[in-house]
């Protein structure tokens, strides 16, 4: 959510923003919020005056009625009484249009870093690098993914869909093992690194679901709880920016380097839908995040550290990605700057995207209320900047971990990182 005062200082930039986004449907909310807001300061400097005129008058009072001027003591009270009814009515306007405005700023787009590519959508998004060597396998034909797994007798998508319908699964025996695996060696790979690890709540309220993402992707992704002001996460950033709202950080203890595990839970409404017979697109999945809280001078250094680190992760796995710069139309609203990792599938000689690292600024922190106090200072206050990257999500990323390490004979190898976490095996072999 941008700054009020920005917009009503800088309307022309604000504008400019939105039309870089393809979202000139919004235009016309830059205009009205002005407007709104000139009416809310007006109505707020009346309430004030009135506010400031009852209290003078009701101290005049006793002055008038120690000089015997009953008249103008009397005079006074009614004044007072008048102003005291007045107020309770004026403060609901200006609370009316305080709510107003806020909902319509959180409609408008934070405003993007200057060298985000300009573009519509997904499809305009720019490769920045890739990583890897994408000609190690040497498997002629690699199957489907579930191919694959099934034959570990390690995957039942059948009988995900009879007890939770689709986009569910079952893993089992080695294929089961390896996810575990996985998430444990992430979990201490970002240990290493420095980031402090959490296991967060996997439900959270209404208010932080509006503080970490837009309306359209609350619509999209987020499963409500029947009944009560809860919704299942879908991605630990959300339970994890929120347990700073409200919270005036030392700036001396920034910045906050923080990695956390947990479940995930996803509608998947949109285009692309849920698979019928996969595990790429899901309702359900684990996932290893990394999430920082900083300084607004150092959140693009930070931003640069992150989207790297997922890309040393995955290629310790073997797995070769390429880092992919999203476009303007690309870019959710709260974002100033994205970058998603694609892992290599070559299977199709295609990369598909296995997270995404992002650069908030202050969106997430100005509606939640996260803010960092200056050194020294007992008043001195600014909002902190956020970023978040997915470390790994499995099962999808399974399905990239199988295809590069598949073995002509239909073994799987495990890279030397993930053995201790499986009992010491170099490889795996299918039961069927």
């Amino acid at each position: 959510m941008l700054d009020i005062k920005f917009l009503r200082q800088n309307p022309n930039l604000v504008r400019e923003n939105i039309k870089k986004k393809f979202q000139d449907e919004k235009l016309p909310l830059v205009d009205l919020v002005i407007s709104l807001d000139a009416d809310y300061r007006t109505k707020l400097q009346e309430l004030e005056n009135n506010r400031a005129s009852m209290n003078a008058t009701a101290k005049e009072i006793g002055g008038y009625i120690n000089r015997g001027e009953t008249e103008k003591a009397d005079s006074a009270k009614i004044r007072v009484s008048e102003l005291k009814k007045s107020i309770p009515k004026m403060e609901e306007e200006v609370r009316s249009l305080e709510l107003n405005i806020r909902d319509i700023m959180l409609k408008i787009p934070q405003i993007i870093a200057d060298d985000v590519p300009l573009g519509k959508d997904d499809s305009e998004n720019v490769e920045l690098e890739r990583f890897g060597d994408f000609t190690k396998n040497t498997v002629s034909e690699i199957p489907y993914h579930v191919e694959v797994m099934e034959s570990f007798n390690g995957l039942n998508i059948d009988s995900a869909r009879k007890t939770s319908g689709s986009g569910f699964y079952y893993l089992k025996g080695d294929v089961a093992r390896v996810h575990s695996a996985i998430l444990s060696y992430a979990r201490d790979f970002m240990i290493e690194r420095g980031f402090e690890y959490y296991v967060p709540p996997i439900m959270i309220r209404g208010n932080v679901v509006s503080g970490v993402m837009s309306f359209s992707e609350m619509e999209n992704m987020m499963y409500k709880i029947e009944g009560e002001d809860l919704y299942l996460i879908g991605t630990s950033e959300h339970s994890m920016i929120g347990m700073f709202t409200d919270e005036i950080i030392s700036e001396e203890n920034l910045p906050l380097s923080l990695t956390s595990y947990s479940p995930c839970f996803r509608k998947e409404v949109g285009a692309h839908g849920i698979e019928e017979r996969g595990i790429y697109r899901i309702h359900q999945f684990e996932k290893q995040e990394m999430v920082v809280i900083c300084k607004p001078e150092d959140s693009p250094e930070w931003f640069g550290k992150l989207w790297k680190t997922a890309v040393d992760f995955f290629l310790s796995l073997d797995i070769p990605v390429r880092a992919l710069e999203c476009c303007s139309g690309d870019l959710a609203d709260l974002k100033v700057k994205s970058v998603d990792i694609e892992a290599w599938s070559p299977r199709l000689s295609q990369f598909f995207e296995v997270g995404s690292c992002s650069n908030l600024g202050d969106a997430q922190a100005r509606r939640l209320g996260i803010r960092v106090r200056v050194p020294g200072s007992k008043s001195d206050k600014y909002f902190a900047h956020t970023l978040n990257n997915t470390v790994v999500a499995p099962p999808r990323a399974l399905i990239y971990f199988f295809e590069n390490n598949l073995n002509p004979d239909g073994s799987v190898k495990i890279p030397e990182p993930l053995r201790i976490y499986m009992g010491g095996k170099a490889q795996i072999f299918p039961k069927k």
